[in-house]
């Protein structure tokens, strides 16, 4: 039987953290960095756990919340 692992996506922790309350304040910063988004899909990056993530959209996010990866993704 496959080993189950599971996550925890903290970029809503990290966003409020850096004062960041809201995916209208995160925007700017990916669009900013070359990252276009709907507010949709930022939305869901925001306020779900994602199962698929770009390794452009993820270092993006490491550079703007000043993070790594694994600050983002606890295991």
């Amino acid at each position: 039987m496959p080993r189950q692992i599971s996550y925890r996506w903290r970029l809503r922790e990290l966003m409020a953290a850096r004062g960041m309350f809201t995916v209208a304040e995160l925007m700017p910063h990916l669009t900013k960095r070359g990252i276009t988004l709907s507010s949709s899909q930022v939305h869901r990056l925001v306020s779900g756990t994602p199962e698929r993530l770009s390794l452009p959209v993820l270092a993006t996010l490491c550079d703007i919340l000043d993070c790594t990866p694994a600050d983002l993704i606890a295991t």
